[in-house]
């Protein structure tokens, strides 16, 4: 473990806006979630990597959907100079030809999760003739940027130049990823359109982690409430960035957010909830992507909490979340 991380104060204006409601099931979730995840500390960073691994625990037998999926791992070359790198690639089993697939970013707040994580989800949202492949990249602290993406973004390369060998139609290649594996895959579109990489089909951005200057009115609104507030994001950029977070020379390809030209980027689905510290950045994200000509598609769900389809699946407004995820797949990924 590398030397605890200091997150200073954060600027949380006392007699600021009222927090946004939570929807009354969400409310309900986070009451359970809350006593099952701790609050992030660097002498508490293994028991938090720990607990969110019990929380979404995913076995591969669960991911071959009783043989109608086909799942490996496989290690590849990762960033020059860097280790190799583990993709899990989920393919269905029964495809006669080329399909579509998902290259997908896990989550985890820059500093916990596995290429496991949030892979059922993903299979329900994209329907079981859609390969789907997870990249394994190293964490911060002990790997800050650009180890991260450059690993996200290394398995990209890889895939898109294996695709005859996966079965995978390199036309139909939509990056996809959550929480800091929503940044992770913004910052990687925005890797492969500057490098002349990988052409994507989309990008699928929930609610995504992108700005390490962690200003915003949502962040401030919603501090100490919920789960992954104003003080955990200062903790996961902090880990990423060190003394640079929030400073005047982030990269993009660390924080899209700080990125001055959306343009050329793949069509984009973002979406968050309405009471979560990510809101702003993500409506500002969906904005300049607008601004420079481009494709956005943005859902902001009321009263939504960070993750709230995990955590509140049976909430309406959860089941309407995946339902406009599968809906904005299933015209990305036609043929």
């Amino acid at each position: 473990m590398s030397d605890p991380i200091t997150v200073p104060e954060g600027p949380i204006t006392p007699g600021g806006p009222p927090p946004v409601p939570f929807d009354p099931d969400v409310a309900a979730a986070l009451a359970v979630v809350r006593e099952r995840i701790p609050r992030i500390t660097s002498e508490g960073l293994r028991a938090l990597r720990e607990s969110t691994g019990e929380f979404t625990a995913v076995s591969l037998e669960q991911l071959r959907r009783q043989g109608s999926v086909e799942v490996e791992e496989r290690m590849v070359p990762g960033p020059a100079g860097a280790p190799d790198i583990s993709l899990l690639i989920c393919r269905p089993a029964a495809a006669s030809g080329p399909v579509p697939a998902i290259y997908h970013t896990h989550g985890g707040g820059m500093i916990t999760g596995t290429s496991l994580d949030g892979l059922p989800e993903l299979q329900d949202a994209a329907g079981l003739d859609v390969a789907i492949v997870s990249v394994e990249y190293r964490l911060a602290p002990e790997h800050p940027h650009p180890a991260p993406v450059e690993d996200c973004y290394a398995g990209l390369v890889w895939t898109a130049g294996h695709a005859a060998e996966l079965g995978i139609d390199p036309g139909r290649m939509v990056i996809a990823g959550g929480s800091a594996g929503g940044g992770l895959a913004a910052a990687t579109a925005l890797l492969a359109r500057d490098r002349g990489g990988p052409a994507l089909a989309g990008q699928m951005l929930l609610c995504p982690m992108i700005d390490d200057r962690n200003d915003t009115p949502s962040s401030s609104q919603m501090a100490g409430l919920g789960v992954w507030d104003h003080g955990d994001n200062e903790f996961g950029w902090t880990a990423l960035l060190g003394e640079a977070r929030g400073g005047p020379d982030v990269s993009p390809y660390a924080a899209p957010a700080r990125a001055t030209d959306l343009s050329g980027l793949p069509p984009a689905f973002i979406d968050v909830g309405s009471a979560e510290t990510f809101r702003d950045e993500d409506v500002a994200y969906a904005t300049g992507i607008w601004r420079a000509g481009g494709i956005a598609e943005l859902h902001v769900w009321p009263g939504g909490c960070h993750g709230f389809d995990r955590f509140a699946p049976h909430a309406a407004i959860s089941i309407a979340a995946r339902r406009a995820r599968r809906e904005w797949l299933r015209r990305i990924l036609a043929a």
